[in-house]
């Protein structure tokens, strides 16, 4: 059974499915938080809500039309926790959150290698950190500005500047 199988089989409050779905994709799931957040316990919590959320609503995704992958699904769950997340820190904190810096290259990063070419690839590893990480959040993440800008702990209008900064080092590299 794939994910999205097992999702369908969640939705019907099957217990088994949910614990495999659960071991499937936690794994990747907290190694792709752990790449945008430092703070351990906040992944842990992220991780937590995630799936009580997953549980608790699977039927909107067995339900969905179109339905889309149930990673994607998964991780967009995940990634709103963990702005949320992001969000009440920062009422608790008065210094805003910044993700950690780059480790190793992520699997995410690899299969894109393989997907885009190594012009493209070569260009998106020549970016300023910054500018890649905005990039990262609003195409590969899917998340607004306003949640890039909660993500990355910089005000709104620095997200929008550095995305548009990020597209004509983008473009400027590949003509």
């Amino acid at each position: 059974m794939d994910e999205e199988q097992l999702l369908r089989q969640v939705a019907r409050g099957d217990r088994a499915a949910f614990e495999e779905l659960y071991r499937r994709t936690a794994p990747w799931l907290a190694a792709r938080l752990r790449r945008r957040c430092a703070d351990p316990d906040l992944v842990a919590e992220v991780m937590q809500d995630t799936y009580l959320a997953v549980w608790r609503a699977a039927g909107s995704f067995a339900g969905a039309a179109g339905e889309g992958s149930g990673a994607g699904w998964l991780w967009s769950i995940a990634g709103r926790r963990l702005i949320d997340g992001f969000r009440r820190r920062a009422r608790q904190q008065a210094v805003p959150v910044a993700p950690p810096p780059p480790h190793a290259p992520a699997a995410e990063d690899e299969a894109l290698d393989g997907v885009l070419g190594d012009e493209m690839s070569t260009a998106l590893r020549d970016l300023a950190p910054e500018l890649r990480a905005v990039l990262q959040a609003m195409v590969l993440d899917g998340f607004t500005v306003r949640e890039t800008s909660i993500l990355l702990g910089v005000p709104e209008g620095t997200v929008k500047t550095r995305a548009r900064r990020a597209r004509l080092v983008l473009r400027e590299a590949l003509s």
